[in-house]
C-alpha cells in the first residue's frame, strides 16, 4: 500500500462500508479474482486476507490486476484529472468560461461534467468561478483607487456583471467591503448552552459569527468598521435555532448565513455542509472535494476559519488516521458534538 495518508485498516473499514467519498484515494485488488476496484464498488465483499491495497491503478495493473467492468475505477481518476484541470483553466481565463468551453476542454459532456464538478468540489464550474472572482474583488477593493478599477482588475467584463452578483456575493456594497464593512449593522447575543456560552450574531441577510466562549469585544475587533448593536426579536429567533442546533446537530432546518472567504475556503465549508450528521471526512478528502486533492493543511486550515460553529460543521472533519485532529473551541467540545450525532471516536 503505497497511499501515506490512510491506514490498510482505514482503508479495509471504508472499502467494507463501500465509501463512495474515498473513490480516487485508493483502490482494492483481490488476489482471487485478481481484479482491482474501487472502494464504493458494489460487488460482493472478499475475505480479508485475500485483499491488496494500491494508490492508483498504475501500481495495481504492475501487479498483475486488472480493472473491475463492473465498477471501472480508473475512471475515478480521470475524473479527478479534469476536475483539476477544469480548475486551473477557470483560475487562468481572463473572462468568464462557460460550461460547455470548459466541458470540452476536459473531454466531458457539459450537463454531466456540471454535476462532477459539483460532486467533487462541492459546487458548480460557475459557482467555482463567481467565488474566484469574488476573492480577487476582494483583494482588488484593497489595492486599487477606485472600485471601478478593482471591478476589471477582478476580472469582471463590465460593472454591470459586477453589482448584479455583488450584494449577495459579499453580504454588503463594494464601497462598505472597501471601507472595512462600514454601514453594516450586526446584532449579537451570548446565549447559554450545554457546551458554554455562544456568541451569536448576524446581518440583516444572515448569521454571521458563531463562536463559544466570545463577546461583543471580540465581534468589534473582527467586524471594526461595523455598527455592533445587542439583540433584537428577528436574532432572537435565529439565536433559538441554533442553540437548539448545539442540543441536537444536524438535526434542524439550515439556517441563513452571511459569511464570506477565498473561494477553496467556501468550497470547503460547502462540503462540511454536505457531510450528514454521524459522519466524517478527512481533510484529504475536504481538500479533494473543494478541487484540490493537494491541499489537505489548506483544507484544515479552512476548517479552522471557519466563522460559524456548528452551521458549518467542522467538528465532522478529522485527520486521515480516524483520529479527531484540531478543533478552535477545544477538543472536549468537539468530541461532544460527535457524540451527540452517534459519532464514535478511535480507541
Amino acid at each position: 500500500m503505497t497511499d501515506r495518508i490512510l491506514s490498510e485498516d482505514a482503508c479495509w473499514a471504508a472499502f467494507a462500508a463501500r465509501d463512495r467519498a474515498q473513490d480516487g484515494r485508493f483502490l482494492v485488488a483481490v488476489t482471487t479474482t485478481r481484479i482491482y476496484c474501487k472502494p464504493s464498488c458494489p460487488a460482493r465483499r472478499p475475505r480479508r486476507e485475500h485483499v491488496r491495497f494500491y494508490a492508483d491503478g498504475a501500481d495495481a495493473r504492475a501487479a498483475g490486476f486488472r480493472p473491475c467492468l463492473r465498477c471501472r475505477p480508473d475512471e475515478v481518476a480521470r475524473d479527478a484529472e479534469a476536475v483539476a484541470r477544469a480548475a486551473q483553466l477557470i483560475e487562468a481565463a481572463q473572462e468568464g468560461i462557460g460550461l460547455e468551453a470548459l466541458a470540452a476542454a476536459v473531454g466531458y459532456a457539459p450537463h454531466h461534467f456540471n454535476r462532477l464538478f459539483k460532486r467533487a468540489t462541492g459546487v458548480t464550474p460557475a459557482a467555482y468561478a463567481r467565488g474566484l472572482r469574488a476573492r480577487r474583488m476582494a483583494a482588488a477593493l484593497a489595492a486599487e483607487e477606485s472600485v471601478t478599477q478593482a471591478i476589471y482588475a477582478a476580472g469582471y467584463a463590465a460593472p454591470s456583471r459586477f453589482y448584479e452578483q455583488a450584494d449577495a456575493r459579499l453580504g454588503m456594497t463594494p464601497g462598505a467591503w472597501r471601507a472595512g464593512g462600514a454601514g453594516v449593522t450586526i446584532r449579537w447575543t451570548v446565549a447559554a448552552t450545554s457546551l458554554g456560552p455562544l456568541l451569536i450574531a448576524a446581518t440583516d441577510k444572515g448569521l454571521c459569527r458563531v463562536a463559544f466562549d466570545e463577546d461583543a469585544a471580540a465581534l468589534a475587533r473582527r467586524f471594526p468598521a461595523a455598527q455592533i448593536v445587542e439583540g433584537g426579536a428577528p436574532l432572537a429567533a435565529l439565536a433559538a435555532q441554533v442553540v437548539a442546533e448545539v442540543e441536537q446537530p444536524g438535526r434542524h432546518a439550515e439556517l441563513p448565513l452571511d459569511v464570506r472567504g477565498t473561494a477553496f475556503q467556501e468550497a470547503v465549508w460547502q462540503a462540511l455542509r454536505a457531510i450528514p450528521p454521524g459522519e466524517t471526512r478527512s481533510y484529504a478528502q475536504l481538500a479533494a472535494m473543494a478541487g484540490a486533492p493537494a491541499a489537505v493543511r489548506a483544507a484544515g486550515t479552512a476548517c479552522g476559519a471557519n466563522p460559524v460553529a456548528i452551521l458549518v460543521p467542522c467538528h465532522r472533519a478529522q485527520r486521515g488516521d480516524g483520529s479527531m485532529g484540531g478543533y478552535a473551541y477545544g477538543l472536549a467540545r468537539k468530541r461532544e458534538l460527535r457524540a451527540r450525532e452517534g459519532v464514535r471516536e478511535r480507541k
